[in-house]
């Protein structure tokens, strides 16, 4: 019983040592394809956030209509005055004209509603108040009433 056992091994068999695999290649291309689809139907989504406020064109400022966010747990602050554009320092775009004098203006910022269609308008406002250095009183915006 001769059984002759190397420790070496032949790097020279007769399997396939190619580098390419077809069905690891078709396997990447499938998932490449897969992200590009995926990622094009997140694009055409529609983000839900403002998707039920109204429109805050010019022309569609109108008395007694609300604009913006109906939470009344993170907004919780309030005020009335008159909206004119402009800030103190750096903080806030623009700010509510109050009776008092300078005094008492209210500095305000907003991502959930566009500010600027409200300029000249007296307005109520529902808001939440941010640490500020120059402002008197700094609000982010979270939702507005037209009065006047």
């Amino acid at each position: 019983m001769s059984t002759s056992t190397s420790i070496f091994h032949s790097f020279s068999d007769d399997k396939n040592t190619s580098v390419f695999n077809p069905t690891l290649f078709i396997v990447i291309i499938i998932f490449i394809l897969l992200g590009i689809g995926t990622g094009y139907l997140l694009a055409q989504t529609k983000t839900t956030i403002g998707q039920n406020m109204p429109d805050t064109t010019v022309s569609s400022v109108h008395v007694g209509t609300i604009y913006g966010s109906n939470d009344t747990t993170t907004f919780k602050d309030n005020v009335e005055g008159k909206v004119v554009a402009g800030g103190i320092n750096g903080e806030g775009q623009y700010h509510l004209i109050r009776s008092g004098g300078d005094s008492q203006n209210v500095y305000l910022t907003s991502s959930l509603v566009d500010l600027s269609k409200f300029v000249g308008h007296t307005v109520k406002i529902w808001g939440q108040t941010q640490k500020a250095q120059f402002a008197g009183w700094l609000m982010d915006v979270g939702k507005v009433e037209v009065e006047q």
